[in-house]
């Protein structure tokens, strides 16, 4: 397990900053993609599902009922999942309504009247938009570094849908950071920090759950992290999809996420 410490903390690095591609996309380029990115959100919506509930589950109720038997297994189990729901929910709830990261934005919003630049207000919705991005992705990161950790297959596959989905969080803290100050280093920075809080995340996964890390803990850990991952697939990637393309191309998108992940498992038996 020791060897794979490096690939789990270099996978959770990267889908973080991730947020960063977001923000570059919306200095480099003229208009948003809209198909691209609702495809690529719903494909990073079928692979944390499909990766979520045939294998992370799986593993977390076999190592739990291996070590507590199989009636009080397999209630921690599904305890444990919905428990990773009711956390990133809570999150959720918490995160101020003006720095939601689910209120999307486009780079054609760049180009706003010349007078918004100065405008207090949208710096402010670009700092909580940071700020709550950061708070969300903090379980991410131990979603991302605990599954890496047991399974380094497994964790690139979360790492790329991570990354996918954080690509839209970045355009929605560069847009009115960039808006209200004219400044793209700014919105770069805010953008590229606000992704930082994923390999924090790892950092305390590996410092406080690490000694404690015995077949129930990673059970629990691993139950809880499908849980997170259902939920955001659920509650934030196909939602954004859907508003940024409201044909099929989402659920196409999940379906082929699903396919690749299915078959990526397959392969790797």
């Amino acid at each position: 397990m020791d060897g794979n410490l490096l690939l789990a903390f270099g996978l959770t690095l990267m889908a973080g900053l991730a947020t960063g591609i977001g923000s570059l996309l919306a200095f480099f380029t003229s208009s948003t993609n809209t198909k691209f990115l609702s495809v690529t959100l719903g494909f990073s919506a079928g692979v944390m599902i499909y990766v979520s509930m045939i294998e992370i589950f799986v593993k977390a109720k076999d190592a739990l009922t291996g070590s507590l038997g199989w009636t009080l297994g397999n209630w921690i189990t599904v305890i444990s999942f919905f428990a990773g729901m009711l956390l990133i929910a809570m999150i959720d709830k918490l995160i101020p309504k003006q720095g939601n990261p689910h209120e999307l934005k486009k780079v054609e919003d760049m180009n706003g009247p010349k007078n918004a630049i100065g405008d207090p207000a949208l710096l402010k919705m670009g700092t909580f938009t940071a700020l709550a991005i950061g708070i969300h992705n903090f379980p991410e990161g131990i979603a991302t570094f605990t599954s890496a950790l047991q399974d380094p297959g497994l964790g690139i596959a979360i790492a790329v849908a991570i990354a996918i989905h954080n690509i839209p969080e970045g355009i929605a803290v560069a847009v009115p950071v960039y808006f209200a100050t004219g400044d793209k280093k700014k919105a770069f920075k805010l953008s590229f920090l606000s992704g930082l809080s994923e390999p924090v995340g790892a950092i305390v996964a590996y410092l406080i759950l690490m000694p404690f890390l015995n077949d129930v803990m990673f059970g629990v850990i691993f139950a809880s992290v499908a849980g997170i991952m259902v939920f955001i697939s659920l509650d934030e990637l196909l939602p954004a999809a859907k508003k940024y393309d409201e044909t099929h191309l989402p659920i196409y998108g999940l379906i082929a996420g699903m396919a690749v992940m299915a078959l990526s498992l397959l392969l790797f038996i």
